[in-house]
This record gives structure tokens, C-alpha cells and sequence, in this order.
């Protein structure tokens, strides 16, 4: 029997360490089942927010699940997808699991992280797929101009991969005018919302923000494809899908990760979709991204700060 922590949310704004018994796996116990010990995880600051502080709609109770997830909505919740691990016998690993310092996982859960990825920098694999997932959503072509609205993580790394698509001219907006350089660690330009160029072909919303899609429709060229990659979780934003919505014969596209896009749906697998998002990783511009560390022992006072406006994706790091 092996002891075992995680970080549990019990109310609104409430978190707390819980432990509990790991069930050593056995031949035949738990087929597949490898124990984990975390070295690192990472905050997801937008699903995390707000499942911190309640506001997972019911309706999206199932939906909202995380692969590994305990308890359920909307408290008493284990809640978390992004923690690199040591498995036991060796060797890192990235599993989609909460923020807990060992666990047992199936075996085809936990992809390798390469040699080549610091340990810190792959907790942005979660991210990273979600970003990856989105640019096969978005189908984005060669010499087009590609607006990305919000600089929070997903919305950075998106702009990363967009910029490396032949003669795109990507700009990154951001009512915080501090996120232009790391717009410019990403190879992008940068904008504040009154001067984000018009006429763009492909516009990435990412800033879950009513304010921030309707400058997408406003900004969107005629024909233009808006790709909203936010979740607003309870709320419900009023946008302008009258005016000249129709006429301008805009086309407003879901995105989500929790299937793979259309265009590489039977292509590949959720794993190998993970795998392409580790291996994204293998670039130190990456490391802007990065805050903190905190430790897992202080979780519970410090995710309020953490889960605060206008973060980027929070390090918790675990002592063996």
C-alpha cells in the first residue's frame, strides 16, 4: 500500500490537501496500471478558474471531465490535466491527471516525455494540444492575415504555431500591453484592441471575453473564419450576430479538445495528438510561458493567487 496527496477543491474558492491509499498494482490487479511519482504540473488557468470557483454549468457536468478527475462537480473535486511524473522503473512521463504527488495511471496514459523537454516546460503539453487541436480546426493558409485575440497561454502558444505557417502575418491582441513581448517570443506582432488591424482572414478568440469576440467579428474580412477557442463556462455573452454578420457571410467555428479535429479525426489518436504537442514543446521561447514555481505542500493557500486574473500557466513543483 502506497499513501498519496491530492489537491481537492470543496468549495468556491477552497481547496485543500486529501490523502489517500494507492493499491500497489499487482499481475492482473490493474491491467496497464503504472504508478506515477509527480515532479512537476501545471495550472491550466481557464478550465481551472473556473472549476475553483463553482461555476462548471450542470449541464456540463460529463462533459467537463477530466480523464482522471476525482469526485464531482461541482464540490468536493479533484481537478487537473497537466503533470509530468517519474514512472516507476523510470523514465519522465506526461499524464492528463490532477494535481496529485503519486498515482496510479493506465499504461497508455502516460506519454514519454523526449530527453530534449525540460521537465517544466512539458507541463505545457496540455496546452500545447489544445492549441494544436485548434490549428487543425482552423485550416489556416499560406499568406493569410491571422488575428489571435487574448495572451493568455493557449491563445500564445496557438499564435506560435500559426506563425510558422509560409507568409502568415500573425498579430496577437491583448488589452495588457506588457504581452507584446511575449508575443514577439512567438514570432508574432502585437496590438492593442483599438489598433488591431481590420480585414483578417482567420481570427483566433481566445481571451473569453464578450468584449474580445466582438471585436473578432468586427476585425474578421469578408468570408473570414473565426475560430472561438474561449469557454465562458456559466456565462452567456450578447454578440453582434446581426448587422453585417450575414452580409459579410462570416463563418464562427467551435473549437474544444476533447476530440480530435475533423481534418485529422482517424489520423490520429488522442495519444499521438499528445505525443505532436511534447514534441511542439522543443523550444526555450516556450519558457516565457512558465510562472512560479510553488509547491505542492502550499497549493491550497496559494491557488486563489494563482487561479487571478492575468496569469500565465503556474508551475507546481513536488519534493521526492
Amino acid at each position: 500500500m502506497m499513501r498519496a496527496r491530492g489537491f481537492w477543491t470543496v468549495g468556491a474558492g477552497r481547496g485543500e490537501l486529501r490523502e489517500e491509499v494507492l493499491a500497489t498494482p499487482g499481475p492482473g490487479d490493474v491491467p496497464g496500471g503504472v504508478i506515477i511519482s509527480a515532479l512537476a504540473s501545471g495550472v491550466s488557468r481557464g478550465t481551472e478558474a473556473l472549476v475553483f470557483a463553482g461555476r462548471v454549468p450542470a449541464s456540463q457536468f460529463e462533459a467537463m471531465r477530466a480523464p482522471l478527475m476525482g469526485g464531482t462537480f461541482p464540490f468536493p473535486v479533484k481537478y487537473g490535466y497537466s503533470v509530468v511524473g517519474e514512472r516507476d522503473g523510470g523514465g519522465r512521463v506526461f499524464v492528463l491527471h490532477p494535481h496529485q504527488d503519486r498515482f496510479l495511471a493506465p499504461a497508455g496514459m502516460c506519454v514519454p516525455v523526449p530527453d530534449r523537454i525540460p521537465t517544466h516546460r512539458a507541463v505545457l503539453a496540455a496546452n500545447m494540444e489544445t492549441a494544436l487541436n485548434l490549428c487543425w480546426d482552423a485550416a489556416p493558409l499560406a499568406g493569410e492575415r491571422i488575428l489571435v485575440i487574448g495572451a493568455g497561454v493557449v491563445g500564445l502558444l496557438a499564435a506560435s504555431l500559426l506563425a510558422r505557417v509560409p507568409a502568415a502575418e500573425v498579430t496577437v491582441v491583448d488589452v495588457n500591453p506588457a504581452r507584446a513581448a511575449l508575443a514577439g517570443c512567438m514570432g508574432c506582432a502585437f496590438a492593442l484592441p483599438e489598433a488591431a488591424p481590420a480585414d483578417q482572414e482567420l481570427i483566433v478568440h481566445a481571451s473569453a471575453s464578450e468584449s474580445g469576440l466582438r471585436l473578432a467579428l468586427d476585425r474578421a474580412a469578408f468570408e473570414g473564419r473565426i475560430v472561438e477557442a474561449s469557454w465562458y463556462g456559466d456565462a452567456s455573452p450578447a454578440v453582434p450576430l446581426g448587422e453585417s454578420f450575414h452580409a459579410r457571410r462570416l463563418r464562427l467555428i467551435a473549437t474544444q479538445v476533447g476530440a480530435v479535429a475533423p481534418p485529422m479525426r482517424g489520423r490520429r489518436t488522442h495519444a499521438e495528438r499528445l505525443a505532436t504537442a511534447l514534441a511542439l514543446l522543443d523550444d526555450p521561447a516556450y519558457d516565457a510561458l512558465l510562472e512560479g514555481p510553488t509547491r505542492f505542500d502550499d497549493l491550497p493557500d496559494a491557488m486563489p493567487r494563482i487561479l487571478a486574473p492575468g496569469g500565465l500557466c503556474h508551475v507546481i513543483t513536488y519534493e521526492t
